[in-house]
């Protein structure tokens, strides 16, 4: 194509487009290149996520990833600096509820709780007879010691953010083009562009792959091997006539599940015991993984839920970070030229305002600014050095 760019980023979901407005807010010159190959996100992770943010997380940047995203979600068009004819992303603030039920997770609990509190986080810790004080349709038989975010914590509009993002950017002079980006260019190690179906070769400066359950197989052909798969999720809608308390938190429960309200309805998933890595086209769902796993699990914490029907179900799925389940960020030091954003393992959406930030920071300045991300960086992937999240849902 003519008028090469001086960044093109492969993917064009919330995470590509999000760096795209941030390099053209920081840099309103700057000729950004966007290439998604499904501009309707039918598939997207972006669209198919539980779409919520919470600051319980185990590792310290994390925690400050989402207090940096919290404050652009909760004030999104003011933050975005454009109106875009979505004032609010409409955020519900019910917390994220983490139950346990082992002394050693307790004790685990209580040393991540001291982290996020010592950041700034809101999190309180609940005893069994706390918890049903509080929530008082929960059974806690099992219960040892629950987590509950009482502030900064719940769900909001996944593909507000997404719509937003994309519209700034292109109000920011940004390009998105409808394709598949299916190489990178090389001269010799360094990156020099990207290879798309139906558009050929885009030459770039800079080359960002931000495709989510696809980079894996992006990297691995150019000869790089990247622990990034595609996990599948079923997520399930439940309707639960006798469990109606539109006020409950989002549930993290040991025994194997996640839950949260949704509009008089309940959404619901498990992570399957069998959890292979699945074709990234692949968006069939386990329909008898609500009845067969899922139920039983909700009916023993929540009594209300004997009566329950599914209402619908979907597939989401992960980019799966086989290393550490963390966000792969930053400059890959053997192809120059190349910048990751990927293996969010389920945590993109809510990362995405301050990642987006960060990468473009990283990319203009040579550094990060606002946020320092560089425990995410490339380089623990290729030596082999985990920096491990656990609260992984």
């Amino acid at each position: 194509m003519p008028n090469s760019p001086d960044v093109v980023i492969a993917g064009g979901g919330v995470m590509g487009a999000s760096l795209a407005y941030w390099l053209t807010r920081f840099s309103p010159k700057l000729h950004v290149r966007v290439i998604e190959k499904d501009p309707t996100y039918a598939q997207a992770a972006t669209a198919l996520s539980v779409a919520s943010i919470r600051m319980q997380f185990s590792n310290a940047v994390n925690v400050a990833i989402s207090q940096f995203g919290i404050g652009f979600i909760r004030n999104f068009q003011a933050e975005l600096g454009h109106d875009v004819g979505i004032p609010t992303l409409g955020f519900k603030e019910n917390g994220y509820l983490f139950l346990c039920g082992t002394d050693s997770a307790a004790t685990t609990m209580r040393e991540v709780a001291s982290m996020q509190t010592a950041l700034g986080a809101d999190t309180q810790l609940l005893n069994a007879a706390d918890v049903v004080a509080r929530f008082p349709w929960m059974s806690v038989h099992d219960v040892v010691l629950g987590s509950f975010g009482n502030r900064d914590e719940g769900w909001f509009d996944n593909m507000g953010l997404l719509s937003g993002f994309r519209a700034a950017a292109r109000a920011q002079g940004v390009e998105f083009i409808h394709d598949t980006v299916t190489a990178l260019c090389r001269d010799g190690a360094h990156v020099t562009g990207v290879v798309a179906q139906q558009t050929g070769r885009h030459s770039a400066g800079t080359v960002v792959c931000a495709m989510g359950t696809r980079a894996g197989a992006l990297l691995q052909m150019a000869g790089e091997p990247w622990p990034v798969e595609p996990r599948k999720r079923t997520v399930f809608v439940i309707d639960a006539p006798d469990a109606r308390y539109p006020d409950a938190p989002l549930l993290v429960d040991h025994t194997g599940f996640y839950m949260r309200p949704e509009h008089g309805h309940w959404i619901t998933a498990t992570v399957p015991s069998h959890d292979p890595a699945v074709d990234p086209d692949d968006f069939t769902p386990n329909h008898q993984e609500f009845e067969d796993v899922i139920w039983p699990l909700i009916y023993a914490r929540v009594p209300g839920f004997a009566a329950a029907k599914v209402v619908r179900c979907w597939v989401g799925q992960y980019d799966y970070n086989l290393l550490d389940q963390n966000a792969i960020l930053g400059a890959h030091p053997s192809l120059p030229g190349l910048y990751m954003m990927n293996g969010f393992s389920g945590h993109g959406l809510q990362q995405a305002p301050a990642v987006g930030r960060g990468v473009a920071e990283l990319i203009l300045t040579g550094q990060y600014q606002t946020l320092d991300l560089s425990e995410l960086g490339v380089e623990r992937i290729l030596q082999g050095r985990p920096f491990l999240e656990r609260a992984v849902v």
